[in-house]
């Protein structure tokens, strides 16, 4: 297999919203094969026809989109392969590696209730396995794969090692339904083999399966693709992530404010490693991902990592790429869009909007003295800060300001020359100003923002909290 091209797949069920889980392994599926020059593909396994839902498999495209894992090709509906499924059944019916059963639901509740009352496996092992053709009756039947009565079937996975189990424990599972339907663990290896997959990653509680799914590959006369096993995400008490834990949806991720890139970070961080590597971009992590660095103990999720992560990546940015992902909250947050004009003050703002940041809500926090528009709406935290004494100091600085060079180093000898004059450190002035210049306590710097708003727009505004009456404030 080393001379063929490497081809992975991301294979979610369209059940519910797309789970961090599988968006870890459709990460480290993209990594593998985009590293190494191959193809990513994406099948919609929706042959669950009671749960899948159209909504459901939006959300995984649009979890796919915004990740940023791209796949080759259109995605793929294993519903709409149930033919070839069934084809292949048959087919294994014909070279006598599955056979006919024709027992019904209580025969076999009948078999398991005896076994268990007698303390015996409840395996079902069917009468029907080997009988005449020339005698089966006229009645409804399912396909089910021989499986090998002794010996073992060993897996080779890239993860887990050599995992070996013994064929007495594997059952002659069903690969088409009475009703013709196949079942998933038939679907998989059909579909997996059809599209070429040559690397099966995935979580490790598909581990069981396949020493199952091996046997169908066996049957057919199929290469084996390699199997890679990964743990699964726990949460920080280390229980299988859960609701309880926070979010669990992509999109959810998305809404909290984490830029895309923060999360293909650390979601490649979750259970593999390189060196003591952390903060890495794509390109770093395209070059080194390697199954070899995959552990075999679950991984923790820890949301103070995610913070970390995020905000380094936030602090990363240039400019336009910041106000892009902030566009792409907005609008994920259902929140009103950038008109041009605030699109193009934010851009100008950005380098002071990143600082301390860890999601895009706290960059729209400290933005929102350019978002917002005259008269301000002074939160009532800020409008503490505006008294008869400091409203007076404002009117004050106001004509110092008409005509002095529009440069940080004199706006701060400007100011703090007032702070002096009144006998205060130049905090207790920037109390007020920060109430006049965007109506809230967490802003960037004074000087930050009179520099973004300019001159005209900075005057406006000292201008409009010097109107305001102390007594009113009080």
């Amino acid at each position: 297999m080393s001379d063929r091209q490497i081809v992975t797949r991301i294979a979610p069920s369209p059940t519910g919203y797309m789970h961090v889980g599988t968006a870890r392994t459709a990460l480290f599926n993209w990594l593998y094969a985009r590293g190494r020059g191959g193809k990513f593909l994406l099948r919609i396994e929706d042959t669950d026809r009671a749960r899948s839902t159209p909504e459901a498999t939006k959300a995984i495209l649009e979890g796919m989109a915004w990740l940023g894992l791209d796949y080759d090709g259109d995605a793929v509906s294993q519903f709409e392969r149930a033919s070839r499924h069934a084809e292949v059944a048959r087919e294994m019916l014909a070279n006598g590696h599955a056979y006919k059963c024709f027992a019904t639901q209580d025969e076999i509740a009948a078999f398991r209730e005896a076994a268990r009352a007698e303390k015996r496996s409840t395996l079902y092992r069917s009468p029907w396995r080997d009988t005449d053709p020339a005698s089966h009756p006229n009645a409804p039947y399912v396909i089910r794969l021989k499986a090998p009565k002794e010996g073992e079937t060993g897996i080779n996975d890239q993860v887990q090692g050599r995992v070996v189990v013994r064929n007495d424990q594997l059952d002659d599972m069903i690969c088409l339904r009475s009703d013709g339907t196949p079942t998933y663990m038939l679907a998989v290896v059909v579909d997996d083999f059809d599209m070429g997959v040559t690397h099966v990653i995935r979580g490790d509680d598909h581990l069981t399966n396949a020493a199952r799914q091996i046997l169908v590959y066996r049957a057919m006369g199929w290469d084996l693709p390699i199997y890679a096993h990964i743990p699964l995400i726990h949460g920080p008490d280390g229980k299988k992530l859960s609701k309880r834990h926070g979010a669990l949806g992509v999109a959810e991720y998305r809404e909290m404010g984490y830029p895309a890139a923060a999360m293909r970070n650390y979601l490649a961080r979750l259970g593999w490693s390189h060196g003591d590597d952390e903060f890495f971009t794509d390109a770093q992590a395209l070059e080194w991902f390697d199954l070899s660095g995959i552990g075999k103990s679950p991984a923790r999720f820890d949301f103070k990592k995610l913070d970390n992560i995020s905000g380094k990546h936030i602090a990363a940015m240039t400019d336009e790429a910041l106000v892009s992902e902030l566009e792409g909250y907005l609008a994920a947050t259902g929140q009103p869009v950038l008109q041009p004009h605030k699109r193009d003050a934010t851009l100008k703002a950005a380098y002071c909007l990143r600082g301390g940041a860890k999601k895009l809500g706290q960059v729209i926090d400290k933005a929102r003295f350019v978002l917002a528009d005259r008269p301000l709406n002074i939160e009532p935290k800020a409008m503490a800060n505006l008294f008869n004494v400091s409203i007076g100091i404002l009117n004050e600085l106001t004509p110092q300001l008409q005509n002095v060079s529009w440069e940080r180093d004199t706006l701060e000898g400007v100011l703090n020359t007032l702070a002096e004059t009144h006998g205060l450190s130049f905090g207790k002035l920037a109390a007020p100003l920060r109430a006049a210049l965007a109506g809230r306590t967490a802003t960037p710097s004074v000087f930050d923002m009179m520099l973004v708003l300019g001159r005209d727009e900075t005057i406006a505004r000292l201008e409009d909290a010097g109107k305001m009456d102390p007594e009113a404030l009080a």
